[in-house]
Parts: structure tokens; C-alpha cells; sequence
């Protein structure tokens, strides 16, 4: 397939995205976000691919609630660097892959069993104070308020 092509499936893939808010809170507050849901195979395999840009207060989840389990992400045709964050089903932050270098394909393992992995702009958790151990609030996870 010309690359033409595949760009242009990914760009439609990635349009009309669900997006929902999700709230991180660390020693430091809370912190929101608006993200884009990552809850079907197509989805997931495209991701944020070939994207520039993204808002500091935006990202995106990847929904793996029906099958928690240890995984690695990896920045195949990802452009911007990305905070990779695994989250347990509780909602915890089991690890953070930090400033994920662009089109690196190295695998990036979570630390645990993850329910979600949300995906923000490179040095933003460092920035905004975000570690393991803190918790992320979203309908996907066992934690609702």
C-alpha cells in the first residue's frame, strides 16, 4: 500500500474519536484532561501516529479494562515525544515511560498489570508532578467518585 494510502486510513481512523474527561490526582492537586478513548483493535493499533501536535490538557486512553494485563506501547510512526502512563484497574499509576522518543520502536513495558494506558505530551507528567502511585479517575477504572 503507497504510504499515501495508509496515512490516509490513519487519518480516519483517528476522526471522530469518542473524548471524555479524565482527572490525575497527585500530591500536587488535580489535574484534568480531555482524551480521546482507544477502545477497539483499530484504534489502539493507530493511536496518536503521525500526529504534530496536542494540547497539554489533552491526550489519549486506551481502554483495556475487559483484559488487564502486563503490556508494552511503542512510538512507531509517533511524531510528538509522549509520557507513556500504565494504569491499574483501581485506577493507580503502576508506571510512567517518560519523553517516549519519537518513531522508537523499542517496547516500553509497564511495571504491572494495566487496565489503561494514557498517553500526554512528553515531560508533562515531570512537569505537572505526576508519579507512580497516583491515581487517574475516568468510568474505565474501579475508582468512580
Amino acid at each position: 500500500m503507497p504510504a499515501s494510502a495508509q496515512y490516509a486510513d490513519v487519518s480516519k481512523a483517528q476522526t471522530g474519536l469518542r473524548k471524555t474527561p479524565l482527572s490525575i490526582v497527585s500530591k500536587n492537586g488535580k489535574h484534568e484532561f480531555t482524551v480521546e478513548i482507544a477502545d477497539t483493535f483499530a484504534k489502539q493499533q493507530i493511536g496518536l501516529m503521525w500526529r504534530t501536535q496536542m494540547a497539554d490538557n489533552a491526550g489519549m486512553l486506551f481502554d483495556y479494562a475487559k483484559s488487564p494485563h502486563r503490556m508494552a506501547f511503542w512510538m512507531r510512526n509517533t511524531v510528538i515525544p509522549l509520557d507513556i502512563i500504565y494504569i491499574s484497574p483501581k485506577g493507580k499509576i503502576v508506571s510512567i515511560s517518560a519523553n517516549a522518543i519519537p518513531f522508537d520502536e523499542t517496547p516500553l513495558w509497564s511495571s504491572g498489570i494495566a487496565a489503561g494506558v494514557l498517553e500526554i505530551n512528553g515531560g508533562l507528567s515531570k512537569k505537572l508532578g505526576i508519579h507512580v502511585g497516583d491515581y487517574v479517575y475516568h468510568p474505565i477504572f474501579k475508582n468512580a467518585r
